[in-house]
């Protein structure tokens, strides 16, 4: 006798999120880059011994900010990819964040915040995908 065994179906990605995950990637490997640059100009610097300490400080700092936020928007990109919900929520808490910016500061019909807030509407609008 056979047992019949429950397959749940798979979760599909949808493209919008698929895109904007690639976009968020891009641009998480993007700073990356920029940080690594960062740090070997501030190794380079220290080795010839022509940078005053305050430039390094601000550099350094803007150096680690940039590794953070590189390493936080690739692992967003990762987890809107894998359809996890931490990331969906993460993001359309951000996304909300930056177009409530855009109508305090009175840019509400601009293109940025249009782009903001159908992006906003879009992932609610899928947010049955996400586990």
């Amino acid at each position: 006798m056979t047992q019949a065994t429950y397959v749940p179906n798979a979760r599909t990605l949808p493209l919008g999120v698929a895109i904007l995950a690639i976009l968020i990637g891009i641009f998480g490997a993007i700073l990356l880059v920029a940080s690594v640059l960062l740090f070997l100009l501030l190794a380079a610097h220290i080795g010839f011994g022509a940078t005053p300490f305050a430039y390094f400080g601000v550099s350094l700092l803007a150096a680690v900010l940039l590794l953070i936020f590189a390493v936080l928007l690739l692992v967003v990109a990762s987890g809107l990819w894998h359809l996890e919900m931490w990331a969906l929520v993460l993001s359309i808490i951000i996304l909300g964040i930056l177009w409530i910016s855009d109508v305090v500061s009175g840019k509400l019909l601009t293109v940025g915040s249009l782009v903001l807030l159908a992006l906003l509407v879009y992932l609610v609008l899928v947010r049955n995908h996400f586990r």
